[in-house]
């Protein structure tokens, strides 16, 4: 898949001279109501002999209108590994500027679809494009002026519930990450380094990684977790706690820490880069009376999570 940046005013020469199938969005997770969008643009582009590209944006455009720094779903490193594993041509990433903002539909349609040669544009039916979104699906057909075809993908729903990346986003919030990987079609995933902690792991009999993440992930809420961590391509099974360790600290610091505690593992991993696949929340986190309380819960958590890993199949 080819990666073209893009920024307003559009530099001519970076663009592809072949006509298109375009899908838009946003996909911050590029869960399993993105994939149907795209899903879609390549049949079209099938049916017409031509390419299959996604366009998406970044960063947020709330980080632009509302100044307000986000966490994502999928940091932009990751949304791209996921559009290109769905078989896309091209992906044009657009910066999301208040320059770009400003334009009008006809203008966003003009320079950003008929002048990159989309001869058909796909997405989902709440898409809506210029400044303050006045331009949508049903608008698209006037501004295209017989330009190129649009198709739009009706709700996707799982339980009767639309899939969202804001319904992804508050079940994050609550720790449901095994109800996210269904929507999103697979675990819920950070990336991130293995850094110095506080070494009180190992002193207990539990000695964990400490995961700093390599983007500004969505952390799930403060708790205990059955994960599964990826090094070097290696799959291994732990629990992980997210948050403050409130037995050890009066004062809760800014960041929630993450630590895992892989079951068989005695390897020296600092400095690695890992990934977390977060597959059940187990509990809360909790403040316990001493350290004796503290190991008895860990034993039972890392007992818990045992369970729920070996239970769960893998695709």
């Amino acid at each position: 898949m080819d990666t073209i940046y893009l920024e307003h005013p559009i530099d001519r020469n970076t663009l592809k001279p072949e006509k298109t199938v375009m899908a838009l969005g946003y996909f911050d997770g590029v869960h399993t109501g993105h994939q149907a969008v795209m899903k879609k643009a390549k049949e079209v582009a099938i049916r017409l002999n031509t390419t299959t590209s996604v366009m998406t944006f970044h960063p947020h455009p709330k980080e632009v209108l509302r100044k307000t720094e986000m966490n994502y779903i999928t940091p932009l490193p990751d949304k791209i590994n996921k559009i290109e594993k769905l078989g896309i041509d091209t992906l044009y990433v657009v910066r999301f500027t208040p320059l770009f903002a400003s334009l009008t539909p006809q203008e966003f349609v003009d320079e950003y679809l008929i002048g990159l040669h989309v001869v058909h544009a796909v997405a989902g039916f709440d898409f809506t494009y210029g400044s303050l979104g006045k331009g949508s699906m049903e608008t698209l057909p006037f501004h295209a002026r017989n330009r190129l075809e649009a198709t739009i993908v009706e709700k996707y729903e799982n339980n009767n519930e639309k899939v969202s990346s804001t319904k992804i986003r508050k079940l994050l919030e609550q720790g449901d990450v095994s109800s996210v990987a269904i929507l999103l079609g697979e675990d819920y995933v950070i990336k991130g380094t293995v850094v110095d902690g506080e070494k009180r792991g190992r002193t207990i009999g539990f000695p964990t990684a400490n995961v700093e993440p390599r983007e500004r992930y969505i952390i799930p809420r403060t708790g205990v977790y059955a994960v599964r961590l990826t090094i070097s391509g290696v799959e291994y099974d732990g629990v992980c706690n997210v948050g403050y360790k409130p037995t050890f600290h009066a004062e809760q610091v800014a960041t929630p820490t993450i630590e895992v505690h892989l079951f068989s593992f005695d390897k020296d991993i600092y400095g690695a880069e890992v990934e977390i696949q977060w597959i059940s929340r187990i509990r809360s986190e909790q403040k316990f009376d001493g350290i004796d309380q503290l190991i008895k819960q860990i034993t039972l958590d890392k007992e818990t999570a045992h369970s729920i890993l070996n239970s769960k199949v893998y695709e």
